[in-house]
């Protein structure tokens, strides 16, 4: 059976997971305590919706947003190592409580100067949000 966990279950999955699980798990487990609810398309459709609506207000939370990353620089504002998206991720976490995926996060190349640029982070299927990273010295 095919069930939309409605919260975390060890071993089966986390909350809004869409899951396959036996038939006597979900009838005599997971649906009598309200872990979860049948699949069906109606509620697979509601799912999806939800999904998307949290992701696009989440992009344009971020779009507002501007992160600062301080690092050492050389002369003309060529910084000694670089910024990835690793690093980005981690200063959107600590300065704005949002936790982005540093694979969802795209970057052509690593940052190697100073100054502020504006990155690409995808928030979910065909929505993405623009990010102004500062980088200062």
């Amino acid at each position: 059976m095919i069930v939309i966990l409605k919260r975390d279950v060890k071993g089966t999955g986390k909350a809004g997971d869409v899951v396959k699980v036996s038939d006597g798990y979900a009838r005599n487990m997971l649906l009598p305590k309200g872990y979860a609810e049948e699949a069906t398309k109606n509620n697979v459709h509601t799912l999806e919706k939800k999904a998307k609506e949290t992701a696009e207000k989440e992009a344009e939370k971020i779009n507002r947003m501007k992160v600062t990353i301080e690092s050492k620089s050389g002369e003309g504002g060529r910084l000694f190592g670089s910024i990835t998206s690793k690093d980005i991720a981690d200063a959107l976490e600590e300065q704005e409580g949002i936790h982005i995926d540093k694979k969802k996060i795209v970057l052509d190349q690593p940052i190697k100067e100073v100054g502020t640029k504006r990155v690409k982070i995808k928030v979910y299927p065909g929505i993405s949000a623009t990010l102004a990273v500062e980088v200062t010295c």
